[in-house]
């Protein structure tokens, strides 16, 4: 099994990878993009920010500040079920038979609604998945540090692994989100796989690791998805062949593979995460022989990696000019987070030669599309041409993250016709059209 015929039933199979980094006894042997991304680009992690929360808790138990014995009321002034553990967090059995994530953001209150919502079953008793839960370890770790999360790992891990600038969504209140938020680079994502590995510099608090990735509870009602239903840690997943693994959405993945003493970190924005793990399993992780030490055509495969950029045709029968939408309606990617902002609206799309222009409510946003190549400029990238006579096609791809758009324009009765659509999403992955006439004068 070989790197490259990884990276081939990826490309076959997967739509997409962004970035991997592959780690064998402890030294890089594999690292590639797929163009326009990056790897100096730290990208977004949703829940594969869990697997640093929990780590945030290690420190926090070994220096003495809280025990995975304690109840959560301790740290609320007695608020909340008193039945419910910091292990019980930790482990996603609070009792709760539902994600208490979307209930406790609709307010300011995160904390406070989590220990008000009921708690139906016994904790330590039933599993499910709970990002709600991750917040209230964040949210206990920064009470008694006074410290923001990436503020309290600064020190502790980021630095020792040599991680860069880390970001972190924060809630109302302040605090990092815990459970989702996190951003970092795809090398950062396999040292810290590699930390939980082997800890050859004593990074981690002793036995936090083994802990932290043991079999805890059984979770065979998580999914239909074989990898999620292997059991769970102290939030993080056990896998198939005696891995374990973070992971968060659309294909964000720190998979430690101890038969092979490898790890592999993942970027990505596919919705077939099962799908990547079974490419990992043939290719990467095999019971028939080791990991197949890259060569020289593995590094030709890792620096030919890209998204495919919209090709064209002949020019198109219409000329540019600016277009207005009489009637705006949203149309951006949807880029869930706990909040009801309301994402902005198109008001005036703009074509001329080589460039689209979209204005909406946050400003104006310059695309420039080059037919069969990607233009990157910034936080996005870009590409687009003619797909027919009457159909201008352009694409947008946002760099920290998972999130690529895509454009449909059908230019008839001289009026232009907007379909918009996005690779993933946690909500729709189509939108409505959007019509647009002439601009006055």
């Amino acid at each position: 099994m070989s790197v490259r015929s990884f990276l081939d039933a990826a490309e076959r199979g997967v739509d997409a990878l962004h970035g991997m980094v592959l780690l064998h006894g402890g030294e890089v042997v594999a690292e590639g993009y797929w163009h326009p991304y990056r790897g100096d680009v730290p990208h977004r992690l949703f829940s594969l920010s869990k697997s640093f929360t929990s780590t945030a808790v290690g420190f926090a138990v070994a220096e003495g500040l809280m025990g995975l014995d304690d109840p959560v009321a301790k740290y609320f002034g007695g608020r909340g079920d008193p039945r419910m553990l910091v292990r019980h967090l930790l482990t996603m059995t609070t009792g709760h038979v539902e994600d208490t994530a979307p209930p406790i953001t609709a307010g300011d209150d995160w904390a406070g609604a989590f220990l008000d919502l009921p708690v139906e079953r016994e904790p330590g008793t039933h599993f499910v998945y709970n990002s709600g839960a991750t917040y209230m370890l964040a949210a206990i770790v920064q009470r008694l540090t006074g410290r923001r999360l990436v503020e309290y790992l600064r020190p502790r891990l980021f630095d020792p692994l040599g991680f860069g600038d880390v970001t972190w969504e924060r809630c109302p209140a302040g605090l990092d989100a815990g459970g989702w938020g996190m951003a970092a680079r795809t090398s950062e994502i396999a040292r810290f796989g590699q930390v939980y590995l082997h800890d050859e510099r004593g990074i981690l608090p002793g036995g936090w690791a083994a802990e932290a990735t043991r079999f805890q509870v059984a979770n065979a009602d998580a999914g239909e998805s074989e990898d999620w239903r292997q059991g769970y840690g102290l939030q993080f997943w056990r896998c198939r062949h005696g891995a374990f693994r973070g992971d968060g959405a659309f294909g964000q993945f720190c998979i430690v593979m101890p038969q092979q003493d490898a790890v592999l970190a993942l970027t990505a924005g596919t919705a077939d995460m099962q799908g990547v793990l079974d490419l990992v399993w043939a290719h990467l992780l095999h019971d028939t022989g080791p990991l197949k030490a890259p060569d020289a055509a593995d590094a030709a495969a890792l620096g030919r990696l890209a998204l495919p950029a919209i090709r064209g045709g002949s020019p198109g029968a219409v000329a540019g000019g600016t277009f207005v939408v009489q009637r705006p309606r949203t149309s951006r990617p949807q880029d869930w987070r706990p909040s009801h902002e309301r994402p902005p609206t198109i008001r005036a799309i703009t074509f001329a030669p080589g460039l689209v222009t979209i204005v909406d409510e946050t400003g104006v946003h310059e695309h420039v599309c080059r037919d069969g190549e990607w233009h990157t400029d910034g936080p996005a990238a870009s590409t687009g041409g003619w797909t027919g006579p009457f159909e201008y096609t352009f694409r947008v791809a946002y760099l920290d993250g998972p999130f690529v758009r895509t454009y449909r324009c059908r230019f008839e009765a001289g009026s232009v016709t907007v379909t918009a659509s996005d690779n993933v999403s946690f909500g729709p992955t189509g939108y409505a059209p959007i019509r647009a006439v002439p601009a006055a004068g």
